[in-house]
């Protein structure tokens, strides 16, 4: 792939294949896709600080008439905006006889349960004391830090992306039976792109992947691939995979259509299912952003192209959750390769 020209922006986004390779006639990657690499990558991501922060949901789903609510590494949490619009909240059972404040209803920036009534401001009340809650403009994140045993950050590590308020951006949320290092893994992966994805990736290759060593300066996977749009009609793209933090992965575009857009892939542990086996959610954000003139009528199309962005992310996700499935289940009997 080569830079875009200087006059890139008058000129559609599209490109056309010259050939379409079959599915079984691609080059392999397996060579490529060394566990022990990947599994190194894991290891280095795992050992960054997450400063106790997890993904909650996404921003646009508060501010409704009941809170946001999920169980975050075996905790009940519930979050709600306030009066004045701030995001706050904390542990989801009332303090009162321990009903399930996920039930409960927003009204005036109060949230109130619905056994008796007690109401809760997100201050603390009654033996309920509120824990951290960040919003970014497109995530909510909540500070746990019995769960996460680190020394507290003020603030998630969120990645550099486009500014919210001027980007097209999209929410998709998946559930698996897996540990949030499955999904990492799955992500600091990009090889199996063209061949598990064919329906949405072609022409994939990695540039450049890190090594084992520890230096934060040899730590991104830089990819060349091509996302189909119809037919032979691709749109090719540079993009680098990154993982700021033990249960995020980051893509990002550096060259090609929407340069500084970003993928963030974030990784939830929930708990345990009814067969004690792990659970995680798959929160992954698209926040996307283009210097092109036609951008702005795109953002003017959100209410109908978030869910066709939400759609694709869920197909996705359908399969690569499967993978992070298969990872888990593999490890937890020992016959994990490698």
């Amino acid at each position: 792939m080569t830079p875009d020209p200087a006059g890139r922006r008058a000129r559609l986004p599209l490109s056309l294949r010259r050939r379409a390779v079959p599915w079984a006639r691609q080059r392999p990657t397996w060579r490529d896709a060394k566990p022990a690499l990947i599994a190194a990558a894991v290891e280095r991501a795992r050992a960054r600080p997450s400063g106790n922060w997890y993904v909650v949901g996404a921003s646009r789903d508060l501010g409704g008439a009941r809170p946001l609510a999920r169980t975050v590494a075996g905790h009940e949490v519930v979050v709600w905006r306030d009066a004045e619009g701030r995001a706050v909240g904390g542990p989801g059972s009332c303090p009162h006889l321990g009903a399930p404040l996920r039930d409960g209803a927003v009204r005036c920036g109060r949230l109130v349960c619905h056994w008796h009534g007690l109401a809760l401001e997100g201050a603390p009340f009654a033996g309920w004391h509120p824990w951290p809650v960040h919003d970014d403009g497109v995530l909510v994140w909540v500070r746990l830090d019995d769960a996460g045993g680190e020394p507290p950050l003020e603030a998630p590590v969120v990645p550099a992306r486009p500014d919210p308020a001027g980007a097209l951006s999209a929410v998709y949320t998946g559930i698996g039976t897996c540990e949030p290092e499955d999904v990492v893994a799955n992500r600091l992966d990009p090889w199996h792109g063209a061949w598990f994805h064919p329906y949405s990736f072609v022409d994939l290759s990695v540039l450049e992947a890190p090594g084992r060593s520890t230096d934060e300066d040899d730590d991104g996977f830089t990819v060349d691939v091509s996302f189909k749009v119809a037919g032979r009609l691709v749109v090719p793209v540079r993009a680098v995979f990154t993982a700021p933090e033990p249960r995020t992965v980051v893509m990002t575009i550096t060259q090609g259509e929407g340069v500084g857009s970003v993928v963030e892939t974030h990784a939830t542990p929930l708990g345990p299912d009814d067969r004690g086996r792990p659970r995680t959610a798959v929160v992954e954000a698209v926040i996307a952003s283009s210097d092109r003139a036609g951008f702005a009528l795109a953002r003017r199309a959100t209410p109908v192209l978030r869910p066709l962005l939400r759609a694709a992310a869920g197909r996705l996700w359908r399969d690569d959750l499967a993978y992070a499935e298969r990872r888990w289940q593999l490890r937890s009997t020992g016959r994990f390769p490698g």
